[in-house]
């Protein structure tokens, strides 16, 4: 079994999802201001200071990989649980998606003998002769045989636009459709959703990685997209934060427990302090945060 490790994590990640935002950022005429952003967030874990959990990203070994497809602002959004992933999984891309124009790299990925995609969608948006249950269903013994690792494919954006991007992307049509099934209900806290069977992206990748037989892996993002709402929200509801909740429990069983001198005081909220809002969101994707202690050593978050 692979080990689990908790990492502390001083700089901005270099993974796939941090950098698609700094290119996003980069093409934007104006900047892009988040709520609360003006007490500066961590750039490795985009919370503010006083609730920063860069010192307790889980590393794991995985063999699967993730590629994200990414909508128009899903990289910046701090809700965005795709960077949970990236933060997690070693191997995993993240490409902007657009109707009328596709990244060479991705078309690239998808066709790398090493790699066997698969797009992971509801089956009833899908023909039949496409859709599968398990990894072994679209290629039989093929790809075991052949030594190729898993890379699913997931549509990160709102389910209008996830629906948009299976619709309208051409070269995502001759890829096997993999359809989960899971038996529990999403548990997904950070944006509102009318319906209880869709999942977040990051719960899509960790039902993934379990069916890949990767559980170490899957229990670590699960773990860590459960520690990552619960600070976000307690920022957001002005709310104390549990640090011995039971989500920061099952990621400290996963691997050593950091310092307490890596873990950044918790600060009382007050809605006094929120900054203004950013009406560049739909309220479900506005995060209220409060300005970061200056004292509280974190990473800086680039213009």
């Amino acid at each position: 079994m692979p080990s689990t490790s908790l990492t502390s994590v001083s700089s901005r990640p270099d993974h796939a999802v941090s950098r698609l935002r700094s290119a996003r950022l980069a093409a934007s005429s104006k900047p892009y201001v988040a709520r609360g952003s003006g007490g500066g967030r961590c750039a490795g874990c985009r919370l503010i200071a006083s609730h920063c959990i860069q010192a307790l990203r889980p590393a794991v070994p995985t063999r699967a990989g993730v590629c994200l497809i990414m909508g128009d602002i899903e990289a910046l959004k701090p809700s965005n649980t795709g960077w949970l992933i990236a933060d997690v999984v070693a191997d995993t891309w993240a490409f902007g998606w657009s109707r009328t124009a596709v990244d060479p790299a991705l078309i690239a990925l998808l066709a790398d003998p090493q790699w066997q995609p698969y797009v992971v969608f509801p089956a009833e948006y899908a023909p039949p002769q496409r859709v599968v249950a398990d990894l072994h269903a679209a290629t039989g013994n093929a790809a075991d045989a052949s030594g190729q690792r898993p890379l699913f494919v997931l549509l990160d954006g709102t389910w209008a636009e996830a629906r948009k991007m299976f619709r309208k992307s051409p070269y995502l049509d001759g890829l096997p459709v993999l359809s989960l099934h899971p038996e529990q209900v999403s548990g997904y806290r950070l944006r509102r959703s009318a319906h209880q069977h869709h999942f977040c992206t990051s719960e899509v990748a960790a039902l993934c990685l379990a069916l890949a037989g990767e559980t170490r892996a899957a229990d670590a993002l699960a773990a860590w997209l459960d520690v990552f709402s619960a600070h976000y929200l307690s920022v957001k509801r002005h709310q104390p934060l549990d640090r011995e909740s039971e989500a920061h429990q099952r990621l400290r069983a996963l691997g050593p427990t950091p310092p307490e001198s890596a873990l950044p005081p918790a600060a009382p909220a007050t809605a006094a302090t929120a900054a203004s809002p950013d009406n560049s969101l739909p309220q479900e994707s506005r995060p209220e945060c409060l300005p970061a202690p200056a004292s509280v050593p974190c990473p800086p978050t680039p213009p």
